[in-house]
């Protein structure tokens, strides 16, 4: 992967600037880009971060270091690959099997899958998990292909720019066809993983839900968080699945 750009009108003073505010790279890959004369200034990579940048300069970044997951073991199985391509790949999880290794799960985690899927393809990176979702539930994960993907799509899942939607079945029947939940929700006693609402200690939880269909016994309901729009200039993913349907969508 290989940023480019080009100055005009001086609105940037240095490199530093550049990596930081027009690319929003972390101080971390700063630095680890740096040492590895990854940076250009017009073909030359003997470079300080201050320097100064003249109209015309052309800035070459490139990200392509050829690293490993050497704590996870390979193990080959069928991954249901949604989307692929050099930036980032998404496969749609079933339910009980953990997004990441564990003394538990040791080598049968979807981290182990996509080990072998990279070492096969010779795809030469890391398992980078852009979100994670429990072991029980099945759904989308995203594996950023390189560091900087993967900052950028974890910086714009902070700044509430990912939007993402559920399909659920629920017990019993809906006489409401949509609506909205706006309760605050907090960490459940003597739990860490269940919630509750807490009117008090919660935090802003709002969900707007869609019923898709009642059953006899149960009714299959779409849900969608809301979101917060936040300016970012970080790239842009988003994934819309529906699993009746197995639509998905990807902009």
């Amino acid at each position: 992967m290989v940023l480019e750009y080009k100055i005009k009108n001086n609105e940037y003073t240095t490199l530093r600037q550049i990596l930081k505010n027009k690319w929003n790279i972390s101080g971390r890959l700063i630095t680890k880009l740096k040492m590895a004369r990854k940076l250009f200034i017009n073909g030359n990579n003997n470079i300080y971060l201050d320097y100064k940048l003249n109209n015309g300069d052309i800035i070459l970044v490139y990200i392509d270091f050829k690293e490993k997951s050497e704590n996870i073991v390979e193990t080959k199985m069928d991954l249901d690959i949604i989307y692929e391509d050099e930036y980032y790949i998404v496969i749609n999880k079933p339910a009980s099997m953990p997004v990441h290794p564990s003394c538990m799960h040791y080598t049968d985690s979807l981290s182990n899958g996509l080990k072998y899927y990279y070492e096969k393809n010779n795809i030469q990176t890391k398992i980078r998990p852009v979100n994670r979702i429990d072991k029980d539930t099945s759904g989308i994960v995203i594996f950023a292909k390189n560091e900087y993907i993967q900052e950028c799509l974890i910086t714009q899942m902070k700044n509430k720019t990912f939007e993402k939607t559920y399909i659920a079945i629920l017990d019993g029947n809906l006489k409401k066809e949509s609506g909205t939940i706006h309760d605050p929700i907090a960490r459940k006693k003597n739990s860490i993983i269940e919630r509750c609402i807490n009117q008090e200690n919660g935090e802003i939880a709002i969900t707007h839900f869609k019923l898709i269909e009642n059953k006899e016994n149960y009714c299959i309901v779409e849900f969608k968080l809301e979101t917060r729009k936040n300016s970012s200039n970080t790239c842009t993913l988003q994934i819309y699945w529906s699993s009746n349907t197995r639509r998905y969508i990807i902009q």
